[in-house]
């Protein structure tokens, strides 16, 4: 069993970008976390209006952003199976893996955070691992508090103090406002995105031919 502290920061990463790799460095420094694992979500069964990469891809540029910061992993759990993915499940499956939950810091965003209620296991998944929110622009952590009042005993200022007891912690600091969704914007207009992924993630958009608008249009 793993005494290490671990973040896990899920997302479509599609592509992966500087905001998510900022966002895992945050919780890895209030925290003082020994990595950070990156985590692939499942196929989207939501049909896109822009270009998507494959499920292949999205993985691929997960790892290569993970080669260059040195406490960076990849998890693949949730991309690799078929089955609907859950947090509760993954978190679960990670424990059967030998992550203790007390060492584990599921790393997620204020706006997403404000809709746990409708999160599938809700409130069990709060035994799986402890939750580190960050504030997002225009959802700021503090509002927390107000919104879920039910679980304002569990929340705590971020602090890298171990806390044996599972806790809410909140992250209060800004990280670039960088979404996936503009830059495959950019993508298809044929505009550069080298300043908003990192560099290897970049050169492979480029050789693999991703996110370009259809041809004929």
């Amino acid at each position: 069993m793993t005494s290490e502290r671990t973040g896990i920061l899920g997302g479509r990463f599609d592509p992966v970008h500087l905001g998510h790799i900022a966002t895992a460095a945050l919780a890895r420094r209030e925290l003082a976390l020994d990595r950070v694992l990156l985590l692939p979500s499942g196929p989207s069964p939501h049909r896109a209006a822009l270009a998507r990469a494959a499920d292949t891809d999205r993985l691929e540029m997960t790892r290569l952003t993970a080669e260059t910061v040195s406490w960076l992993d990849v998890e693949d759990a949730e991309i690799r199976s078929a089955e609907p993915s859950y947090t509760s499940v993954t978190l679960g499956k990670l424990a059967e893996a030998g992550h203790q939950p007390t060492r584990l810091f599921f790393i997620v965003g204020a706006d997403a955070f404000a809709d746990i209620a409708t999160w599938h296991d809700y409130p069990a998944v709060f035994d799986r691992a402890h939750f580190a929110v960050v504030s997002r622009p225009g959802h700021p952590v503090d509002a927390l508090r107000r919104r879920l009042p039910t679980l304002a005993t569990r929340m705590r200022v971020a602090t890298p103090v171990h806390a044996p007891a599972l806790a809410i912690h909140l992250l209060d600091a800004e990280t670039p406002a960088i979404s996936s969704t503009a830059i495959r914007v950019r993508l298809q207009a044929g505009q550069s995105v080298d300043d908003l992924v990192p560099e290897p993630v970049a050169a492979y958009i480029s050789t693999h031919g991703l996110y370009r608008a259809p041809s004929g249009e």
